[in-house]
């Protein structure tokens, strides 16, 4: 099969499985030039570890400190005559990477939300690993069916309070125009912290707990993005805001209710990148071809792995590192430095139909939007006939 991108609207509907193994490649090679994490973690789960800072995490907990690692995915297996997400080929790549490092991992394919997937991985860490000393929650979903009353919970992408209108770039027609977004009401915000809140992320930590399989000093954190001034509107203070103050409420109650095994939680506070998360909002893709133009200028730009690398040498395993005022692990002080920001708001103001291209970095963000799914690398031949059936 030939694989040629498939894009509609924010998302592509094919992957490329040697572009992904490509993708993976490249990750690897990058942790392994760093040189080794110090003091880092040897048994990890990763909760959402088949794209972007999920993946990164499980790639700098393995091949930076040599962990086991078990990751928790929900993809799409491919077959004769489709391919399959881009998530099942990373998945795979990273398994054939680990082979030949030596290293030992797991990957669990099912829906993270539920109580069984909870159950085998519990299962997996008894038998083959003991006890658990680093934890990353590191889901997106626009869905979560709660595992007790079976009701199916959506999450919403709108403003709290009043309505929002903004600039946004449409990349399937090429235009910035403006979007206009009605706020949501009670329920649409309860519904999104039920999604994208820390209750999940509670339950993970309840269980594994109770199963006696984190070990003494674990750390476990969660990612999350706040951003600045151009972004509050749909994020910091819109529904996924309220979503991720309930990240701080909870890492604060584990701190407090696992303090009988020195339990370290911290929400992560990463960067803007092109992600299939972020793709989807109103207002990111224009923010992130602006912010990616900035930051290549002042040489400060970086991806999920260096992002995610110097999380782990930094901030988790780093005696004194830098939080914010709400005492996450702050990683984004690069992006939303006042100085920063100010260079962004200026393009922000400028940016029309006519000069966008001129302004922005938009072959950056497209290049790395198609490197999601594994296009778009200039060392991978994409007219060759390839097998998309891969198995992990």
């Amino acid at each position: 099969m030939i694989i040629k991108p498939k894009i509609r609207g924010f998302i592509c509907t094919n992957a490329h499985p040697v572009g992904c193994a490509e993708n993976v490649h490249r990750q690897v090679e990058f942790v392994k030039q760093q040189g080794a994490v110090a003091d880092g973690p040897k048994n990890v789960l990763v909760v959402g570890c088949s794209t972007g800072y999920g993946l990164a995490s499980r790639i700098t907990a393995a091949f930076g400190s040599g962990a086991h690692t078990v990751g928790v995915c929900f993809e799409k297996e491919p077959s004769e005559k489709r391919t399959g997400t881009a998530g099942w080929y990373n998945t795979a790549a990273f398994h054939q990477e680990a082979e030949k490092a030596g290293l030992n991992y797991h990957s669990i394919n099912g829906d993270a939300f539920s109580d069984e997937i909870k159950q085998e991985t519990i299962d997996y860490i008894k038998q083959h690993m003991g006890k658990i000393d680093l934890v990353v929650y590191s889901l997106a979903s626009p869905k979560r069916k709660d595992p007790e009353s079976g009701e199916v919970y959506s999450s919403t992408l709108k403003p709290v309070g009043q309505a929002y209108t903004t600039k946004t770039y449409h990349t399937d027609k090429d235009e910035v125009h403006d979007i206009s977004l009605e706020p949501a009401n009670d329920d649409e915000i309860a519904n999104t912290v039920k999604v994208m809140g820390g209750e999940d992320w509670e339950r993970w930590i309840k269980q594994l707990h109770d199963a006696g399989v984190l070990a003494e000093g674990c750390q476990t954190t969660a990612y999350t993005y706040i951003g600045k001034k151009l972004t509050w509107p749909i994020y910091g203070h819109a529904t996924i805001g309220r979503a991720k103050e309930d990240l701080d409420r909870a890492a604060a109650a584990l701190r407090d209710q696992y303090s009988d095994i020195d339990l370290s939680a911290y929400v992560s506070s990463l960067k803007a990148l092109v992600t299939q998360a972020s793709s989807a909002i109103p207002v990111m893709p224009l923010y992130i071809s602006l912010i990616y133009r900035v930051m290549k200028e002042e040489g400060t730009h970086e991806g999920c792995i260096e992002q995610i690398y110097r999380l782990f040498t930094e901030g988790l395993y780093q005696d004194n590192p830098t939080l914010d005022e709400a005492g996450r692990l702050y990683m984004n002080g690069y992006e939303t430095n006042e100085k920063t920001q100010a260079k962004v708001e200026a393009l922000w103001d400028q940016v029309t139909q006519e000069n966008f291209h001129e302004l922005a970095d938009y072959a950056g963000y497209h290049q790395d939007f198609l490197r999601l799914f594994g296009f778009g690398f200039d060392n991978v031949d994409y007219e060759a006939d390839v097998n998309p059936k891969v198995n992990w």
